[in-house]
C-alpha cells in the first residue's frame, strides 16, 4: 500500500510549517492529565509528554471495517510493531473485545506476549519463527508461519508432539519477493509439512505488493489460486486462505477468501491518495485515528530579536518572541530531520516548531497565541479545537508513510488509553497499570 509521500495540497514543497494563526485563542476546556488519572486511580506519569490512544476508536474502526466483508470472513487483526505504536497488549484487547477472529504478529516474543494475555483469538506468527521455540508456541497455541524449503526437516526434528499440536501456514511467494514458497512448489512443501507428527496444517496465505495496482494483484492472485488448488489436489482441503490486508479491501483489488489482515485501516489511518473503491468509501471515511501525542511546556520564555534557540542556533528571532519548550524530541520518535517542518497545537491554534530536534525537547513560537503557560497542553499529533495534526500531515513534511509515524513513537512515551470518556490505564516504561473494574479493555 505505500507510496511516495506526497506534499500538503496547495503547498510548495520547500515550505516550512503552516505558520501561526492569528485571532483571538482561548484555552481548550479539558481536565489535566493529572485529574483524569487521579479520578481513574491511576499513578500520575513520569513525564510531562504522552500519547493517548482511544480504544473506543479502536473498536469503531473493526467494526467499521467488518462491515465491508463477506458473511463468514474472518477479520485478522494485525498488532505487530507493538501495535504500529500504540501498544501490544492493551491494542490486542481492545480488538479481541471488539470481535477481531484472528491476531496477527511478526516477532515471536509479540506472539507469546498476545498468547499469554488470553483469553482471546488465535494469534497467528506472521515471520518464520526460531525452531527451537516451537514448542513453547505449540504449548502457547500460537500458529506459525512456515516460508521456506529448509525449514520442514529442522521443523521436524524440532517439533516435539508432546507439547502440543503446532498449527501451521505455509507462506506464498505470489510476487512480494520477500519471503515464502514459489507457488509451483507450495503444494509439495505443504504436504510434506502435514506428514510431520505433532503438526496441524490449518492455512495459506500471501501478501500482496502493489494493492492500489489491479492488474498486478489480479496476477498475483492467480499464482496463489494456482498454489492453493494444487494443495487442495493434494488432498489438504479446508486451509484458512488469506491474501488481502488493509490494501486489497478497500480498493477491492484482493480477494477476501477465509480471512483478510488488517492492520494500519484498524489504527484509523490511510496512506495519501490512496484509490479506495466507491463501495468503500464509506467505511474509509468512517475510520478514526486512535492515536494522538500531548505536551505540556518545560517553560515559556522571552526572546530577545537576533537571539537562537537550540543547538547550532538554526533559529533566530526576527521579533520579540516568546518560546515555550515541549518534552518531546528524537529519543521519543520526533525525528531531528523534521526541523523546521512541522507544527503544534495550543489553544487550538497552530504554531511552528522551531530550530533543531534536541533528544528530549523541540521547541514552539508561541507568539502569536497570547496567555501561553506551564498549564497548557500542546498536541503534536491529533485534534485540538477546529484543528489537526494528523498522521498524513506529518508522513509528508518527514518525505515518509502514515507507517513510520505511528511506530516511530518510542516505548519512553507514556501511553494513556481513554474508553467511554475515562482513562482505563497507563503504560510506561515500568509496566501497564489499569484501574480497577477495567475488564476486558
Amino acid at each position: 500500500m505505500s507510496g511516495p509521500a506526497q506534499p500538503i495540497p496547495g503547498r510548495p514543497e520547500s515550505a516550512g510549517p503552516i505558520p501561526a494563526q492569528t485571532g483571538p485563542a482561548q484555552p481548550i476546556p479539558r481536565q489535566p492529565i493529572e485529574t483524569r488519572l487521579r479520578e481513574a486511580g491511576l499513578p500520575a506519569l513520569p513525564r510531562t509528554a504522552w500519547l493517548e490512544v482511544s480504544l473506543d476508536a479502536l473498536a469503531h474502526n473493526v467494526r467499521t471495517l467488518r462491515s465491508l466483508l463477506d458473511p463468514g470472513v474472518r477479520l485478522a487483526a494485525v498488532v505487530k510493531a507493538d501495535a504500529y505504536g500504540h501498544g501490544l497488549l492493551p491494542v490486542a484487547r481492545a480488538f479481541a473485545t471488539a470481535g477481531a477472529d484472528q491476531l496477527c504478529v511478526a516477532t515471536l516474543d509479540e506472539a507469546l506476549a498476545v498468547a499469554a494475555s488470553r483469553p482471546g483469538p488465535p494469534v497467528l506468527l506472521l515471520f518464520q519463527p526460531p525452531l527451537d521455540a516451537l514448542p513453547a508456541l505449540a504449548q502457547a497455541g500460537v500458529e506459525v508461519t512456515v516460508a521456506e524449503e529448509g525449514a520442514i526437516e529442522r521443523m521436524a526434528a524440532a517439533v516435539r508432539p508432546a507439547a502440543g499440536t503446532l498449527r501451521v501456514h505455509v507462506e506464498v511467494d505470489s510476487g512480494l519477493g520477500r519471503a515464502g514458497f514459489a507457488p509451483e512448489r507450495a503444494a509439495e512443501a505443504a504436504r510434506r509439512l502435514a506428514a510431520v507428527p505433532g503438526v496441524e496444517l490449518v492455512g495459506t496465505w500471501t501478501h500482496l505488493a502493489s494493492a492500489d495496482d489491479a492488474e498486478a494483484s489480479a496476477r498475483q492472485t492467480v499464482r496463489f489460486r494456482q498454489a492453493w488448488e494444487a494443495m487442495r489436489n493434494t488432498g489438504l482441503g479446508h486451509l484458512r486462505r488469506h491474501a488481502s490486508a488493509t490494501g486489497g479491501l478497500l480498493a477491492r483489488t484482493g480477494p477476501q477468501l477465509e480471512m483478510v489482515r488488517l492492520g494500519l485501516s484498524t489504527y484509523g489511518l490511510l496512506p495519501a491518495g490512496f484509490p479506495v473503491a466507491p463501495d468503500a468509501r464509506f467505511a474509509a471515511e468512517e475510520l478514526r485515528p486512535a492515536m494522538s501525542l500531548h505536551a505540556r511546556p518545560l517553560r515559556v520564555t522571552e526572546v530577545a530579536p537576533g537571539e537562537g534557540v537550540g543547538y547550532g542556533s538554526r533559529w533566530r528571532a526576527a521579533r520579540p518572541s516568546r518560546v515555550a519548550t515541549l518534552p518531546v524530541g528524537y529519543g521519543d520518535g520526533w525525528p531531528y530531520a523534521s526541523a523546521g517542518r512541522t507544527s503544534a497545537l495550543v489553544r487550538g491554534r497552530r504554531v511552528p516548531l522551531i530550530g533543531s530536534v534536541a533528544m528530549d525537547a523541540v521547541a514552539a513560537d508561541v507568539t502569536d497565541v497570547p496567555g501561553v503557560g506551564l498549564e497548557d497542553e500542546f498536541v503534536l499529533l491529533g485534534a485540538q479545537g477546529p484543528e489537526r495534526i494528523d498522521a498524513l500531515e506529518l508522513a509528508r513534511a518527514r518525505t515518509t508513510i502514515p507507517w513510520e509515524i505511528v511506530t516511530a513513537m518510542a516505548s519512553r512515551l507514556p501511553r494513556v488509553y481513554d474508553a467511554g470518556g475515562a482513562v482505563q490505564s497507563v503504560r510506561t516504561l515500568a509496566g501497564e497499570v489499569r484501574r480497577q473494574g477495567a475488564g476486558a479493555r
